[in-house]
């Protein structure tokens, strides 16, 4: 089975067994967890695809959560030319590392 999920603001094709990092949940690690938001649910080959209009009230994904981490460091740099100004600016993301169990149509 494959599905596309939204969470965080964003969508992610998952399947059993794959391994993502989205935007931080706060769910305990160890724990299992389902997705609200399923777009679409379907076959890998295309032979049986589900569309939800926008979301499948009967598909569940549920995934256990691995743990929470932080990402690499994003360096910004803001600069105006002829007027000595300089700012370094630095950002790192938080996520949560889930791995997907089943897809339930």
């Amino acid at each position: 089975m494959l599905a596309v999920i939204k969470t965080g603001g964003k969508q992610y094709i998952v399947e059993p067994k794959k391994r993502l990092k989205v935007e931080k949940l706060g769910n305990v690690q160890g724990e299992d967890m389902q997705f609200g938001e399923i777009l679409l649910v379907g076959e890998p080959d295309g032979s049986v695809v589900s569309v939800g209009t926008p979301t499948l009230v009967s598909a569940r994904v549920s995934a256990r959560v691995l743990g929470h981490g932080r990402a690499r460091k994003i360096k910004m740099l803001k600069y105006k030319p002829k007027k000595r100004y300089r700012k370094h600016i630095g950002h790192r993301q938080h996520y949560t590392e889930v791995e997907i169990n089943t897809i339930e149509k």
